[in-house]
This record gives structure tokens, C-alpha cells and sequence, in this order.
């Protein structure tokens, strides 16, 4: 990347840029090689202004949130990383007002320690509230469009609101997943009334459950692969389904991975969990080559098994290594 590129993103005010920063320090599957640049927007006007001059002086960049789902390329990326880094969580009645770049779980237990219920099925949740609101990330039966009432969010033209019937929310996707150029700043998520205590019980019993399937130090983005709706399952593949996993029209990917007998395949160091066929993660110095590898593995398994094409939860960050079968 030119000086005059860095000199420039280090003009603008409350925006930190970093040359040659780590990608593997920014994810939890500490994966990835370098970015030419890692920029911290800390408010919406700086974030406008650096995507706005990159765009116009054509520099390669992406987005990025937590980090949570994402798999970086062992080059890296030769370009500029952004993410919104403000972190503001702001009661307004029975809303929370919070910023993109805000940790999701501190969004749950704040809901918690104020009495609103709807959030507590999220807890351990890793990753940022625009991350969350950008993929709807759900749990136990709940996802976060059921608390959406707003969004804001940065355009090509400036700054726009989006109401929740603007944001178009599906299984795991929304309109900011489809257009990637409109980058969340922060969201309004509207709770209902309720007794902290038994919200933090709650929460309590399923982050225990939780840290057991995957525990807080372990390298993985959670679950790989969404669930798969049981209407878009072929036919014959719909009558070797356990009807008692079918859960709101879907089936859980964990079982047709397990079918097809993928708990413990390893590459290098990337393996899949042998107590959970949906989990993969990095047991040392793996690689994106070998996780992309075991990734289109378990997904070549599956399809010749079933029929199905499972659909991946983790976002890439440069070129994926040309292993998928």
C-alpha cells in the first residue's frame, strides 16, 4: 500500500490505522496472514469518510466485525480492512440503543442487568452486535430479528436508517449480508419487561451448556454449516429424517455431518470435534489451506450421501485455496 494511501487514512479523525497488521490475531480460528492495513472506525463520520476515499481511490477493502466467522486467507489480504470499532450500549425505555462494534455479549448481560427479556438465549454468543444483526445469529429457537426495530447504517450516499421490515431477515442472512456495501452502525432492540433473575438463570444454564459444546479458549467459529431447511431436502433423503429433529422446518446440519461420518477427520491441525459433527476447529498451527480443505470435504460427503449442499456460516477474506471438490 502507497504512503499517501496510509498518510491519508491516518488523517482522518477517530479512525486508528495499522500497516501490515495480523488477521490471525482478528479471528477466533487465529488463522490468516497479514492486511496491507487494519482501520478502527470509532464513529460513523469516520467510517463514511475512509470508505468513502478508499472507494474513490479504488483500494482494495472489506468490512469486518468481530471476527467471530471469519477465514483469512494464509496470504492474507492486499488491501484495507475496516471495522467499526464504537461500542456504546444506551438504554432508551424498553430499547437498547447500541453501536455496531459493541461485544454481543455485553449487549445480552446489559439487557439482563435492566430487566428486558429477549436476549438471554444468546448469551456466549462471541462476536460484535452488528456482526449479529448483519448474519441474524440466533439460538435456542430465537434469533435477534425479533428485536430489531432499527438499523443504522453506512451508504454509498451517506447515512441511512433502516426500519425492520426494511432489513429483509431470513435464516442467518439480512440485506446487509446481500449488500455488503452497507456497512451497520448501530441497531435499536426493542425488549420486553422482565424479572432480571430469571433472565440471568436462563442465561446462566445455557452459557454452561454452551461452553461445554465449545469452550471459550478453543479455536472454531462455533457451528461450520447453517441447518438445512427439510423442504429443500430431496425426497429420499426427507424419509431417512428423524422427524423429532425437525425444528421449525429445519434439520440440523450436525446430523446429516455425523451420517456421513465426519467426527474426528483432521487435516493437519484443523479437525473436526468427535463429540460434534458441525464443529471444526484449530487445534494448533492450522491453515486456511487445510481448513478450507476439511471444509469441502464435509461438504462433499454430505452431498454425495444426501443429495444436499450444505451451506457454509463462515464468511472468507481472500481467495479461497482451490481444494473444494
Amino acid at each position: 500500500m502507497s504512503a499517501a494511501v496510509a498518510n491519508r487514512l491516518r488523517a482522518i479523525s477517530h479512525l486508528a490505522a495499522r500497516l501490515d497488521a495480523p488477521l490471525a490475531n482478528e479471528t477466533r480460528f487465529g488463522i490468516g496472514g497479514p492486511a496491507a492495513a487494519l482501520c478502527d472506525a470509532y464513529d460513523a463520520e469516520s467510517l463514511l469518510e475512509a470508505l468513502t476515499f478508499l472507494r474513490d481511490s479504488e483500494v482494495p477493502h472489506i468490512v469486518i466485525g468481530g471476527g467471530t466467522n471469519l477465514v483469512v486467507a494464509d496470504d492474507g489480504f492486499d488491501g484495507v480492512v475496516v471495522r467499526y470499532s464504537g461500542s456504546a450500549i444506551k438504554r432508551n425505555g424498553d430499547a437498547l440503543e447500541a453501536e455496531a462494534g459493541a461485544i454481543l455479549q455485553g449487549v445480552v448481560d446489559t439487557s439482563i442487568r435492566l430487566g428486558l427479556e429477549g436476549l438471554q438465549t444468546m448469551t456466549g454468543i462471541p462476536g460484535h452486535l452488528g456482526g449479529a444483526v448483519y448474519g441474524n445469529a440466533g439460538a435456542y429457537g430465537h434469533s435477534i430479528q425479533e428485536l430489531v426495530d432499527e438499523v443504522r447504517f453506512v451508504a454509498e450516499d451517506g447515512m441511512r436508517i433502516f426500519r425492520h421490515s426494511d432489513c429483509e431477515f431470513r435464516y442467518r442472512e439480512s440485506i446487509f449480508k446481500r449488500r455488503k456495501d452497507w456497512i451497520i452502525t448501530s441497531a435499536r432492540l426493542r425488549f420486553r419487561p422482565a424479572e432480571p433473575a430469571g433472565l440471568k438463570k436462563v442465561a446462566d444454564e445455557i452459557r454452561t451448556i454452551r461452553d461445554a459444546k465449545y469452550p471459550p479458549t478453543m479455536k472454531c467459529a462455533g457451528s461450520i454449516f447453517k441447518n438445512v431447511f427439510f423442504k429443500d431436502a430431496p425426497a429420499a433423503a426427507q424419509a431417512d429424517i428423524p422427524s423429532k429433529l425437525v425444528r421449525d422446518g429445519k434439520v440440523p446440519s450436525a446430523w446429516f455431518l455425523e451420517q456421513a461420518g465426519v467426527k474426528g477427520l483432521r487435516r493437519g491441525d484443523i479437525q473436526v470435534a468427535t463429540y460434534h459433527a458441525n464443529l471444526i476447529y484449530n487445534a494448533g498451527a492450522g491453515t486456511a489451506h487445510d481448513l478450507c480443505g476439511l471444509i469441502g470435504e464435509l461438504k462433499a460427503r454430505v452431498r454425495e450421501r444426501f443429495g444436499i449442499e450444505v451451506e457454509e456460516e463462515v464468511q472468507y477474506i481472500g481467495p479461497k485455496p482451490s481444494v473444494f471438490p
